[in-house]
């Protein structure tokens, strides 16, 4: 294959976002991946105002979470329609798997399975917790959010969720939680969840307590199993070579798992940043677009959100009802600053200190004394 100005190593959201908006500014752009054009299998939520307007979902105007109606749209992408308007832009697929990558100062060559190699300028490791070309997976056991879900058509979520509606979260049962979201006009996904545990808790655990939720074990047009890490780091200060991007980058939110808005939303900054950088060269240009990921600001929200992480993790199960119900009625601008405000110091520390004030005595011991 000839040389390119950016390998992106990864297929998925994040990849394809970053591969999309590079190819956008002028790039050209390959994004390698197993199955080349291959349509993602997981359900991606985000908030409707973090959703470019081009890709298509399934949206929520009533949404709850601990009871409390939110007041902010909520979209399942249509996995299918996002895929097809991203691969008819300008980037190229290639079916095959990275297995590395060496740099330089005029670029890198990043390594396939099949043998073959493709050299470039810049490369984006947007392959998640694996960072194929970026570090590789943590050796440590990471918190981890897992989840097992149905699909089921929308009449069989009757007295669950209405139609039209999305439960992000239904304690009930803690220390799990019931997500309840529509993925299409007839069809419904029941997710019973686990934010945050070390080691996640397991899919047969999960599925139990999903038919012991619901009484029956449903007729699942698909069955979804989840495990992803929660506590990556962000991309260090002193990382070389690749651009880690989306989960690869540590950009999924410690509290709650979501990244894909992120992914969505940032990607043009980022490839905006790499084309300003361009005619630096190659180190320029892959300095740029780390720090275009990982601004000061966003180091900081993110920092205080791995303390949240852990706060959550020192709370007695039992007492995360409690917890989020402090969380949940916080002012729409505080609750909007924690959950998405990628960059909002202020709101970030003025939401975590309100869910503090707001907390009982029991829980404020244990948030103080958890550890990060």
């Amino acid at each position: 294959m000839r040389r390119v100005d950016v390998v992106v190593v990864g297929g998925g959201p994040a990849g394809w976002a970053i591969g999309d908006a590079c190819a956008r500014v002028g790039l050209s752009t390959a994004v390698v991946a197993p199955g080349g054009k291959r349509v993602w299998p997981a359900t991606y939520g985000v908030w409707v105002d973090q959703l470019p307007g081009r890709f298509p979902g399934a949206v929520s105007t009533r949404v709850f979470g601990s009871g409390h109606e939110l007041g902010r749209d909520y979209a399942v992408l249509d996995n299918a329609a996002v895929c097809a308007e991203l691969w008819a832009g300008p980037a190229v697929a290639v079916d095959d798997e990275a297995v590395g990558a060496e740099f330089g100062r005029r670029g890198a060559t990043v390594r396939l399975g099949s043998g073959r190699r493709v050299a470039c300028a810049v490369v984006v490791d947007a392959s998640g917790p694996r960072r194929v070309v970026s570090g590789g997976p943590l050796r440590r056991m990471c918190v981890e959010q897992t989840a097992y879900g149905v699909v089921v058509p929308s009449a069989a979520a009757d007295g669950i969720v209405r139609s039209g509606d999305a439960v992000l979260m239904d304690w009930g049962r803690p220390p799990t939680f019931l997500y309840a979201v529509g993925v299409s006009a007839d069809r419904v996904l029941l997710e019973e969840t686990s934010l945050a545990a070390r080691p996640g808790v397991g899919w047969d655990v999960l599925r139990r307590r999903l038919h012991q939720r619901l009484g029956r074990e449903p007729e699942a047009l698909a069955v979804e199993r989840v495990r992803f890490p929660v506590d990556l780091p962000a991309t260090p200060l002193w990382h070389r070579g690749s651009i880690p991007f989306g989960a690869a980058a540590g950009m999924v939110h410690p509290a709650t798992g979501y990244s894909v808005g992120d992914a969505l939303t940032l990607a043009p900054v980022v490839a905006e940043a790499i084309s300003d950088a361009w005619p630096r060269g190659p180190v320029a240009a892959a300095a740029a677009g780390r720090a275009a990921v990982w601004s000061p600001r966003a180091r900081v929200v993110h920092s205080m959100r791995m303390h949240g992480l852990h706060a959550l993790l020192a709370l007695p199960p039992d007492r995360l009802p409690e917890f989020f119900e402090a969380f949940f009625t916080l002012p729409p601008d505080l609750r909007w600053a924690y959950l998405s405000g990628r960059e909002d110091v202020a709101g970030t520390a003025a939401a975590m200190a309100r869910v503090f004030r707001g907390a009982s005595w029991e829980i404020r011991r244990k948030l103080v004394l958890s550890r990060y």
